[in-house]
């Protein structure tokens, strides 16, 4: 069961005792969290049976209901607005019989999950999942990564080895409490808010890209008005502060994706998607790259006008107008709205600072380009990729003197060890100096630049442009082998007792 699955599972045969005690109190904590979970919402489905007492007078409790289910439905249509049918599809559980979860119900056991209960997208196939829904079962440890409005996430480690990341509704938060609170229906509240997950379900079933978190499965309880538990890809936060504190090179890639994901975004299979909650909140970092992992505030439809007046986009420093179409709509204006978000939330942080010199007038025209919305996203990307080729390609490279490395005395297949290191900003590692570089001519510059360096190793470790990665040192003490390595030592230096030759 799911339940005990969250709780901290043992594998047959294994003692309690051969249990850490992090990984009891992570157990135990997700435990906990899971079971008041499960208590709130037998004790909701028991409300069910007294009387409803609305905020308003007037309003008796079958006028409630009836309200109630207008929200459903209309979250509902706005659902299967994202469902584009093909061959096969099937819009399961999304009949709009609603009514049937008025009824009094209390759980009669924990969570089940069966393949037979998926929910949305898929021709109903247990092989559309990558991840089945017994797989939770087997699930070894479980970490609580944290809740919000709707939904709570938690990280598991399935039996095969794989690492997901779980969303279910979160039934102590702001949406279902406001919604308790207002209608007094524990179950039809429990419906209502289900609906952001299934919406961002349906989105991640049909936007695929590499920036976008992969949703390996996807199934809902037994019970009448069931949970909802998405399967997804686990990724670590996007930290901006530990972000800022990188090399350029990284901070630039952020930046990068995220303007290829804003144009995938602006032709996706839905039609131009706009992000209404753009913070880097809603963003993860899996094996480097930045992916989109909170989809249920995107919208793919554009605002609907009747004058260019109707398609002003308001910020706090600057007002943009979007143009009213022949159709009725703001032309554009989600693609607007997704640059210039990405542009005070992103470019503005990461972009400029640290940028190598000879590339700082294009970075420049980046930003200007994009914090006046001058240019669209087909152009803007073909901006970064420009950046990107020139950068890979050492032509920014071009006017360092050639007589640099002459400086230096190279020796091949061995390392230095008894290092002395000195720390530089920003640097690949703490309390050292790790820096990528096109090429030996460039990290020798970069060593002549820095009145401690005295040597420099190169290795064929690379960035993910491709650039090798050198470490920059004031003196070691004696070489060791290593055919993965290059020294290269500061002749001037090394005469003066920095450094052996």
């Amino acid at each position: 069961m799911l339940l005990t699955a969250l709780s901290g599972s043992r594998l047959p045969g294994q003692s309690m005792s051969s249990t850490t005690s992090p990984l009891c109190a992570v157990a135990l904590f997700a435990f906990l969290i899971l079971a008041s979970t499960f208590l709130m919402r037998s004790w909701h489905y028991d409300l069910q049976e007294k009387k409803f007492v609305s905020r308003h007078p007037d309003v008796d409790f079958l006028s409630a209901q009836k309200i109630l289910f207008k929200e459903i439905q209309a979250r509902q249509e706005e659902i299967i607005l994202f469902y584009i049918a093909t061959d096969g599809d099937s819009l399961l559980d999304f009949s709009g019989n609603f009514v049937s979860f008025y009824p009094s119900m209390k759980q009669d056991g924990l969570r089940k999950f069966n393949h037979k209960d998926i929910l949305i997208g898929s021709n109903n196939s247990p092989d559309e999942d990558m991840v089945a829904c017994e797989q939770l079962e087997d699930m070894k440890l479980v970490e609580f990564l944290g809740s919000g409005y709707t939904k709570t996430v938690v990280k598991g480690h399935l039996a095969d080895g794989l690492t997901v990341a779980l969303k279910f509704i979160n039934d102590k938060g702001t949406d279902m409490r406001k919604c308790l609170e207002e209608f007094k229906d524990p179950v039809g509240c429990h419906e209502l808010v289900s609906f952001k997950l299934k919406k961002e379900i349906i989105l991640l079933q049909r936007l695929k890209h590499q920036n976008i978190v992969k949703l390996w499965g996807h199934c809902r309880d037994r019970a009448p008005a069931g949970g909802i538990t998405a399967i997804l890809e686990q990724g670590t936060p996007l930290e901006m502060i530990q972000l800022l504190q990188t090399p350029w090179e990284e901070r630039f890639r952020v930046c990068l994706e995220l303007v290829r994901l804003l144009h995938y975004l602006s032709q996706s299979p839905l039609g131009s998607v706009a992000l209404l909650d753009f913070q880097p909140r809603q963003f993860v970092m899996v094996d480097g790259e930045l992916k989109l992992t909170d989809l249920d505030d995107a919208t793919a439809s554009e605002p609907l006008c009747r004058t260019d007046a109707d398609c002003l986009l308001q910020y706090p420093l600057r007002n943009f107008t979007a143009r009213c179409s022949e159709r009725g709509v703001c032309e554009g204006m989600n693609e607007m709205r997704n640059l210039y978000n990405a542009h005070r939330y992103f470019f503005i942080y990461l972009l400029p600072h640290h940028a190598p010199p000879t590339i700082r007038p294009l970075v420049d025209q980046i930003m200007n380009s994009t914090a006046e919305l001058r240019d669209n996203i087909n152009s803007t990307l073909g901006a970064f990729e420009e950046v990107l080729n020139i950068f890979k390609s050492g032509l920014h490279l071009e006017n360092l003197s050639p007589t640099l490395i002459r400086e230096y005395t190279s020796m091949r297949g061995v390392s230095s060890g008894g290092n002395v290191e000195f720390p530089c900003w920003p640097s690949y590692r703490q309390q050292a100096c790790v820096l990528s570089v096109h090429s030996v001519r460039e990290a020798a510059s970069i060593c002549h630049s820095h009145p401690q360096c005295t040597s420099f190793s190169i290795t064929d470790q690379r960035t993910w442009t491709g650039r090798l990665l050198a470490t920059f040192r004031s003196g070691f003490s004696h070489l060791v082998p290593d055919v993965r390595s290059v020294v290269y030592v500061r002749k001037t230096k090394a005469s003066q007792g920095g450094a052996p030759q």
